[in-house]
């Protein structure tokens, strides 16, 4: 009797776990790279799942990969998803989701985060009814709203400086959304190209002496080298302005921009209500609205430029 209490008791408990295994979501993280604005949405993304029930170590598996900045690391990493077919794919970056939209055709859902034109990287045709199996949220910034605070910032300003990725689609079209944007605001724009993280120093240092500012956009390859762009700016008192306000806290002078984290804790809801049972293509692409002034007193110091009041008191935070 007593074994039979005890083999019931193992079956049970084998039961249980198959069961607690059936229930288990397998995700997969692609990420281009590893920088504080990308790695920010990616923790925001896991507390709000975590906070809707879907906890790490308890129902949900996380296999996270960085292609570190490489095109062709973020195609093996899609196709080892494609492979494995895991629940649900969050794709962190332009490349990575356009990476995951390539291998991933059939009806894994496709969750993308920090892109920031969908439409022109293709990967969805219409943001309130993308169809399919895909969707997120965009970090389109507010260029305008960017330019105008250099313009307010340094009145005499006349050439601004852009460095980015030719090979990134979210910053040409960033580019070219600032060619247009620019001469409104009395700038003449300044481009400079790189397209590894090792020529960023280089192409920086062709802008020292011929601009009056830089602005850095959206762009992996030039935030994940932000520390060359700076190092040139602080040599050549040039003010360096970006696209996200992460990068403020490693120097750049200022940003107006909004929460990486909290564009993150955006995507997490889709992604737990896509795992709740509705689908992908039925929920429109988000945008993130709320927007924030991030000022570093310290890298003002660097380049001989003391920060006028009306902008300390605008400012959410004051990095010193």
């Amino acid at each position: 009797m007593m074994r039979r209490r005890i083999l019931s008791a193992v079956l049970g408990s084998m039961l249980m776990a198959g069961v607690a295994q059936a229930e288990t979501v397998n995700l997969g993280i692609t990420q281009i790279v590893e920088h504080p604005a990308l790695d920010a949405s990616r923790q925001g993304a896991l507390d709000e799942l975590a906070e809707r029930g879907y906890v790490e170590g308890e129902n949900l598996a996380i296999d996270f990969q960085n292609a570190q900045g490489n095109p062709t690391i973020a195609a093996q990493i899609a196709r080892k998803f494609a492979g494995e077919r895991p629940d649900m794919v969050l794709a962190i970056s332009t490349p990575s989701a356009q990476a995951a939209a390539a291998a991933l055709q059939d009806d894994t859902p496709i969750v993308f985060t920090a892109v920031t034109d969908p439409l022109l990287a293709k990967l969805v045709s219409d943001m309130d009814a993308p169809g399919g199996h895909i969707t997120g949220v965009v970090d389109a910034p507010p260029l305008q709203a960017q330019l105008q605070l250099i313009r307010d910032m340094f009145p005499e300003a006349e050439r601004l400086g852009v460095l980015y990725n030719p090979g990134e689609a979210n910053s040409v079209s960033q580019a070219e959304k600032l060619q247009a944007m620019a001469p409104e605001l009395g700038f003449e724009l300044v481009e400079v190209t790189a397209s590894r993280t090792s020529e960023v120093m280089g192409a920086a240092r062709s802008l020292a002496g011929r601009v009056d500012a830089i602005y850095v956009p959206v762009d992996n390859t030039v935030v994940s080298a932000l520390e060359s762009v700076l190092k040139v700016s602080y040599d050549a008192d040039i003010p360096v302005f970006t696209g996200d306000n992460s990068s403020v806290e490693r120097g750049a002078l200022a940003s107006l921009g909004f929460s990486y984290y909290d564009m993150g804790r955006q995507t997490g809801a889709m992604m737990a209500r896509i795992l709740d049972g509705e689908k992908a293509g039925d929920l429109p692409v988000g945008t993130v609205e709320k927007l924030e002034l991030i000022l570093n007193r310290g890298a003002a110091e660097q380049i001989g430029y003391e920060i006028p009041a009306e902008f300390e008191e605008q400012a959410v935070e004051i990095v010193d």
